[in-house]
């Protein structure tokens, strides 16, 4: 993502997800340059700034282990790559670091852009077509003004392992086999977000799949993937 996406990102409540638009910010990974660096006791405060706005980044400290980020190049004015979550303290977002490292070369900064610019498209218009896939079927997610469940391409049951499941499951499965591959995996608000149903009938289907070993959680109990 880039920082001004990450600004404009917001949250229904302080323990709600962020959100962009429709879709769901867990972890993300920004390149900019470091403008400032405060070193704590606890943490270090790295002020980013990647020429589309600026914000904190915060990495807390291990006593027990050496800091070497001067050794690495993490240093005011270098380049990095970051790895965290957005998070907000006393009306102030930031981003808490997981991990930091210096940029490799020149090229990673200009990919970094182009990542963001495909990760954004893939939101507003869907994954693109996969070999022999028609493009309309990998097209933009349904909106919530359309039918909850007949905007989801369903196979023909003949030949579809998921045949036998109630409309809303396969309407859950259809909506996840065209999300573009993740570790994380699909979190539930963007599948209920996207097949419609309330909140209990989503988590009782997704039980359901996983009972079936046709699902499985990965990160936590609101991310789920297909089983191969």
């Amino acid at each position: 993502m880039t920082i001004h996406q990450l600004l404009n990102a917001n949250q229904a409540h302080a323990d709600a997800d962020w959100m962009l638009e429709d879709s769901v910010i867990g972890q993300v990974t920004i390149v900019a340059h470091i403008a400032s660096v405060q070193v704590q006791a606890t943490n270090s405060q790295y002020v980013l700034d990647d020429g589309s706005g600026r914000i904190e980044a915060r990495r807390w400290i291990d006593s027990s282990v050496e800091d070497e980020s001067e050794k690495l190049g993490i240093v005011e004015g270098a380049y990095v790559r970051v790895l965290g979550s957005l998070k907000m303290f006393g009306n102030k977002r930031y981003v808490n670091a997981t991990q930091i490292r210096p940029v490799q070369s020149p090229a990673e900064i200009y990919y970094h852009v182009l990542d963001a610019m495909t990760v954004t498209l893939i939101w507003e218009r869907g994954p693109p077509p996969r070999p022999g896939q028609n493009p309309q079927e990998a097209g933009p997610k349904s909106s919530s003004a359309s039918s909850p469940y007949s905007a989801q391409p369903i196979q023909s049951a003949g030949s579809d392992q998921y045949a036998h499941l109630p409309q809303l499951h396969r309407a859950i499965v259809a909506f996840m086999q065209r999300e573009p591959p993740s570790e994380a995996g699909v979190h539930v608000g963007a599948i209920a977000r996207a097949v419609g149903g309330d909140a209990v009938s989503i988590s009782d289907a997704l039980d359901k799949l996983s009972d079936e070993g046709l699902a499985f959680s990965t990160i936590d109990d609101s991310h789920y993937q297909l089983a191969a």
